[in-house]
């Protein structure tokens, strides 16, 4: 599946189903705030770590910003000319593409992907502090 599937797949299941819990049950602020990071991120961020590299073109970072934009709104109970970036301060939500960026990172350091400070190493290995200090004499 490309990315532009799966976001778009993700995007229409999402929308809806946070404006239904709204307008039909009548939740409160936490209660969308829970259903959002319980339900709707994680299902956002599968499989992040493969298709996060898309988030350099423009069209998918804003549909990513676009999903989160439309939560955030019923989450705040807010009006649309508030900006995206306010939204998540005053929800409290880390952005969609740090989230990702996170995610990735994470996903790289644990399977051993990072660089070579996050990677496990033998003791042997290790580099010592002295050997990369220069001590000026007469200072």
């Amino acid at each position: 599946m490309h990315a532009h599937t799966h976001m778009r797949a993700r995007a229409h299941t999402h929308t809806h189903t946070h404006t239904r819990a709204k307008v039909t049950w009548g939740l409160r602020h936490e209660a969308l705030k829970t259903t959002y990071t319980g339900g709707i991120l994680p299902l956002m961020l599968y499989g992040a770590p493969v298709w996060k590299n898309v988030l350099n073109r423009f069209c998918y970072k804003a549909k990513l910003n676009r999903i989160q934009r439309l939560i955030n709104l019923r989450i705040a109970k807010a009006y649309r000319t508030v900006s995206n970036e306010a939204l998540c301060v005053i929800n409290g939500i880390t952005p969609i593409h740090i989230k990702i960026e996170e995610i990735g990172r994470l996903y790289e350091i644990t399977q051993g992907i990072g660089t070579q400070y996050d990677k496990d190493m033998e003791p042997e290995n290790w580099i010592h502090p002295a050997t990369n200090i220069k001590i000026i004499e007469g200072e």
